[in-house]
């Protein structure tokens, strides 16, 4: 948590926590922050703003709280896959065994294609949709994957009442479903361009940004159906301008490729500086951000 909320949370978490005490961890930190959103907040500190990581900490009395989704996150070591549509079963079967197959693949590498996990021998790489995810860096270990976690663990409700949980839901309400939330310093404006109007806090509020961190989030939504791609959905804007929950699809063959470099060789995914939001799904995203 930034240290600009940290006496925000100190003070309200509790209250919000025993005022909504069915909800959890994730939801009474939402709580909290909208109360920063709402206390027209003064904007970073010029020393902030360009800095990489800014001074981050976690409050104890948080840690061991729980969250309704918590559950479904024990085993993952990568990201969540959440089937979003249940309209055709034929095409999620077909998805199915292609991811499935794309996993093999990957699992199937020589040993010695393993990456370092240490964090330090990995330099972070740009790569663009359109192409395919560099090929020495896809080894994995099967049994390491069963012993540390699934990279890719598929959520794929199947009683009505666990569907509708999912079904059609934004960018923005997967990530606050299984991700945990935060601000940064907006991204720095390009020079000669203006801020954006009206200001949202999914891109520029008053000099912050909010966004997401925790699992990678992927969604199978209606257009899989018709092309067997998946939405990634990023945690926070690239550059100026560009939206926390702003998504690029990826074909069922590259997910698997992608999120182990994502996980474990620093890949960002940048398109290559191109804006490929989608105008919709970024407004729908804009739009929920002030609805808990």
């Amino acid at each position: 948590m930034r240290d600009v909320l940290v006496p925000l949370m100190n003070n309200r978490y509790a209250p919000t926590k025993q005022r909504y005490p069915d909800e959890g961890r994730r939801r009474w930190q939402l709580r909290v922050l909208q109360e920063f959103w709402n206390s027209n907040p003064a904007p970073p500190l010029p020393s902030s703003i360009n800095v990489e990581d800014e001074s981050v900490t976690n409050l104890s009395k948080r840690d061991d709280d729980d969250d309704p989704l918590d559950e479904l996150l024990t085993d993952v070591m990568g990201g969540v896959l959440i089937r979003t549509d249940y309209s055709d079963e034929n095409a999620w079967q077909v998805f199915s065994t292609k991811l499935k197959e794309a996993e093999a693949e990957l699992s199937g590498s020589p040993s010695e294609a393993q990456p370092e996990t240490d964090g330090g021998a990995s330099a972070s790489q740009d790569v663009d949709m359109d192409n395919d995810a560099d090929e020495g860096e896809d080894g994995d270990d099967s049994d390491d994957d069963e012993a540390e976690g699934k990279l890719i663990k598929v959520i794929n409700p199947e009683i009505p009442e666990e569907q509708a949980i999912f079904q059609n839901i934004s960018n923005l309400r997967a990530l606050r479903l299984f991700n945990d939330v935060d601000i940064r310093p907006a991204p720095v404006v390009p020079s000669g361009s203006k801020r954006i109007s009206p200001q949202n806090r999914l891109v520029d509020q008053a000099g912050w940004q909010e966004i997401y961190t925790g699992a990678t989030v992927w969604i199978y939504d209606k257009q899989s159906n018709t092309n067997c791609s998946v939405k990634l959905v990023s945690g926070e804007g690239d550059i100026y301008g560009t939206a926390t929950g702003d998504s690029w699809r990826a074909q069922v063959s590259h997910v698997y490729d992608l999120q182990f470099n994502m996980s474990f060789s620093g890949m960002k995914i940048t398109f290559g500086g191109a804006d490929r939001w989608d105008y919709s799904e970024r407004k729908r995203n804009m739009e929920e951000a002030d609805k808990l």
